[in-house]
């Protein structure tokens, strides 16, 4: 939250006992699930997807849900460490017939 707050974004959490239905109603692939699922303007943001993505998402319009990071990269926002190693990832969009496209890799 820190970071999307730190680049512009507003933030309401809301926290839920079961996310499950949420993420079904949003039609998020379960092999892309994580821990956080946000709806950005039109779009679904699922995991830590960095905020200067979502703002491309938001400016280029594309066809799709929305953007994913599953699992927590440790190099991710909010999920890097001190002094800890930087993890390669991909930020993955995807559509309503559940195709997944690298969007950006990090």
């Amino acid at each position: 939250m820190g970071h999307l707050r730190a680049n512009g974004f507003e933030v309401r959490v809301e926290n839920v006992d079961d996310v499950a239905p949420i993420k079904r109603r949003l039609q998020v692939p379960d092999p892309l699930q994580s821990c956080h699922t946000a709806v950005v303007g039109d779009y679904v943001v699922e995991g830590h997807v960095p905020a200067d993505l979502i703002q491309r998402l938001l400016r280029e319009r594309p066809t799709v849900i929305g953007l994913a990071v599953p699992g927590m990269p440790a190099s991710a926002p909010g999920m890097e460490a001190p002094g800890g190693a930087r993890e390669r990832y991909d930020v993955l969009a995807f559509d309503r017939n559940g195709r997944t496209t690298v969007f950006a890799r990090r």
